[in-house]
């Protein structure tokens, strides 16, 4: 049986702001199975903004587990996502979850994988997903040709290319920003 996968997410910092965005598309196998999925989540009153992509009941359990560490590390992102990657990878019930997940806060954008990987990207431009070249290569220019832009612009418009190109990338996006 096929997975319920959702799919494009982007985190840049940009002018000394943090804005994460999402398209809103889940797929299962070739179709899509919902348009309006809600793949950020706002913690700790916007502190920390997190997306996901992969298959959305795991990504609900990876967000539940995430917000466990944090509790447990005095809201410590940084920390909390690195104890959540060495759980993820060790624990055998969660190294079966299909997911990946972006957090930020105002100091750090980081993404986390299942392999045990919590990667500080490089540009300030995180990308997960089907879409998320595309959305990282557009990202990546307009950072480097168009500084005037705000980071909301960037995001917004990131994953308006990724959704013209990808089609597991639709164009119902959610946007956040870290506060």
């Amino acid at each position: 049986m096929e997975r319920i996968k959702s799919t494009t997410v982007v985190a840049i910092r940009h002018n000394g702001e943090v804005v994460i965005g999402a398209d809103g598309q889940a797929t299962l196998g070739n179709t899509v199975a919902k348009s309006t999925v809600k793949k950020l989540r706002v913690l700790q009153n916007g502190k920390i903004v997190t997306g996901f992509a992969g298959s959305t009941a795991d990504a609900f359990t990876l967000l539940e587990k995430f917000e466990e560490k944090l509790g447990a590390f005095g809201n410590n992102m940084k920390r909390a996502a690195v104890e959540l990657a060495k759980e993820w990878r060790t624990d055998r019930m969660l190294s079966k979850l299909e997911a990946m997940m972006i957090v930020a806060d105002k100091e750090d954008i980081l993404i986390i994988s299942g392999t045990g990987d919590v990667i500080e990207p490089d540009m300030e431009i995180a990308t997960i997903g089907s879409g998320s070249m595309y959305a990282q290569s557009a990202a990546r220019a307009m950072k480097q040709f168009a500084p005037q832009m705000t980071a909301e612009e960037m995001v917004r418009e990131s994953l308006n290319i990724a959704a013209d190109v990808c089609i597991y990338t639709n164009h119902n996006l959610v946007i956040e920003r870290v506060n």
